[in-house]
């Protein structure tokens, strides 16, 4: 199927690709494993100059940059403008910060030399979604290249111009051939490209299923693997906040990129005492912003970025009212062309709703009143997601009570939830694991290697001081009842049969081989049925010879 780049504004199709082939797409694998060895040994003070030479580029095309990005996903112009610059403030973190991170650990023990030092895994892949086209790819090719890994990007569908764009901003800086990749495929090819041997590690910012699916496969193969997935971020306001300068700030993260991101506020706490204001003062503002075409400075909101992320959202917000929640501003798509819709303000959105726990990605808001700190706290984490959450009090103890307990990767005090480069990135529960950005963020591809280095070569040998206490070589056999300390005793000395194992392993392999000779599920390939019984046959190899 082609890969076509769709200007969400327009429904106007601007260009159209071909998904890489399996021979083009193994040469491009291949490339990049050799520039991998070649690369790792580029010294980190040429890597760093190549990264300042690609945020001089980005700035000074700032502007071209940002009408693609703009063309290719409906972003408002002043915010694809933000990202570009972003783009660039990442690059310099990493370039400035680089050797701090990388510098070699000093661990004091008894040796002469002890530390950790921190190399490169090889080729990682990426698969990075559409909503950020540019800073979701740099903040992970920034520390990356830095770090001496090499990189294939496996961009969202929908924007391959950007995806293009980025991998001839990374060659015109000076970086070696084959350190960044762009692999135009089908979501489908994912599986081949991890698959690949060469291929060390992956990361994946997208939604729960893309992250569930590439997931299962890392571990399988046993593969390092990063999630940056969805959220539904509260944003509390308690009675002691500035409501006005919380609204402004509330109205800001809930249409960042016109409601597309992860870490946009989605469900609004507020306190009973301030709540009356804060709605009024909120609907007031979301119904006042100017929608349109996002190449103009003077648009607030521009489109979805497709078709069907438009309808998703209208279904969403139907189900909410069928469910028993009410309008109070929007609600509906806007008419004409583009994949436009109003800015919308739910309420009374009851717990049994889907929209409740699903993540809204649009300008959609829920409102919820809530009686006491405990209670705010409680309906923030009624949630499977835990990226983020924005708090709002002047009240120092509220403060510290809601860093503590909100299950969430980050916490923002009267501040909006925005990414950093100097600042770990991630969620917990099903907002992915991992971290991103920052030292953490570098490390995630990086193996600590413990390195320890004896004064003397004759001194390697540590003579073994046995415990104080002497446990017994073998397990006790399994007790009906809480056995007295002199039968524990006894029990610890009886003596061993190896020959239960045997049996049981022997039990185990016959078991096994018999599972796997009546596989009849088509779902389970053969391969895996036969790996069923020569895992237990290299097991019981282990205990034939135990006497």
């Amino acid at each position: 199927m082609a890969i076509q780049s769709i200007n969400p504004a327009t429904g106007e199709i601007l260009r159209t690709f071909e998904p890489l082939a399996e021979e083009p797409l193994r040469a491009k694998i291949a490339l990049a494993h050799q520039a991998f060895r070649a690369y790792f040994e580029v010294p980190l003070d040429h890597r760093a100059l190549c990264m300042r030479k690609l945020a001089g580029i980005l700035e000074y095309e700032q502007e071209e940059l940002a009408q693609l990005l703009t063309r290719e996903v409906g972003k408002t112009i002043t915010a694809s403008r933000g990202e570009i610059a972003k783009c660039a403030d990442a690059c310099r973190y990493y370039a400035e910060s680089a050797a701090r991170i990388l510098s070699e650990e000093p661990i004091p023990t008894e040796r002469n030399n002890s530390y950790v030092r921190w190399d490169p895994l090889g080729v990682v892949l990426a698969v990075m979604p559409w909503n950020f086209p540019f800073w979701q790819v740099f903040r992970f090719l920034a520390p990356a290249l830095m770090a001496g890994n090499v990189c294939l990007l496996k961009h969202s569908s929908n924007v391959p111009q950007c995806a293009i764009a980025i991998e001839a901003l990374v060659r015109r800086a000076g970086f070696p051939r084959g350190t960044f990749q762009t692999l135009l495929i089908e979501s489908r090819q994912v599986e081949a490209v991890l698959s690949d041997p060469r291929v060390a590690a992956v990361t994946v910012t997208g939604s729960e299923a893309a992250g569930r699916a590439v997931a299962a496969q890392a571990g399988w193969l046993v593969k390092k693997s990063v999630l940056e997935l969805g959220g539904s971020d509260p944003f509390i306001v308690m009675p002691s906040a500035d409501v006005e300068r919380a609204v402004a700030n509330a109205v800001a993260s809930r249409t960042i990129n016109n409601g597309q991101s992860c870490i946009a506020a989605k469900r609004f706490i507020v306190h009973q005492n301030v709540y009356h204001e804060f709605e009024a003062r909120f609907v007031e503002a979301m119904e006042s912003l100017a929608i349109g075409d996002p190449t103009k400075d003077s648009t607030q909101i521009g489109p979805l970025a497709t078709p069907q992320l438009l309808s998703d959202l209208e279904q969403q917000v139907e189900a909410a009212k069928q469910a028993g929640a009410a309008v109070l501003c929007g609600g509906e798509r806007m008419l004409g062309a583009g994949n436009f819709y109003e800015p919308t303000v739910l309420v009374g959105v009851p717990r049994t709703a889907a929209v409740y726990r699903d993540e809204i990605f649009g300008p959609v808001a829920m409102l919820f009143p809530v009686n006491s700190l405990a209670h705010a706290i409680d309906l923030a984490n009624d949630t499977p997601f835990g990226l983020g959450a924005s708090v709002w009090t002047k009240d120092h103890d509220e403060q510290k009570r809601l860093i503590a307990e909100l299950e969430c990767g980050q916490v923002f005090v009267n501040a909006i939830v925005a990414s950093d480069p100097r600042l770990p990135f991630g969620g917990i529960k099903r907002s992915g694991y991992g971290r991103e950005l920052s030292a953490a963020g570098m490390r995630e591809f990086l193996n600590a290697k413990t390195v320890v280095i004896a004064h003397d070569v004759r001194q390697t040998e540590i003579p073994f001081e046995p415990p104080a206490v002497a446990f017994p070589p073998h397990p006790p056999p399994v007790l009906a009842a809480a056995p007295t300390a002199p039968a524990r005793a006894a029990a610890f000395a009886e003596p061993y049969d190896s020959t239960l194992f045997r049996d049981a392993f022997r039990t185990a392999l016959s078991d096994a081989e018999e599972q796997a000779a009546n596989v009849t599920d088509p779902e389970i390939k053969p391969r895996n049925a036969s790996r069923i019984s020569s895992g237990f046959r290299r097991s019981i190899s282990g205990v034939r010879n135990l006497k």
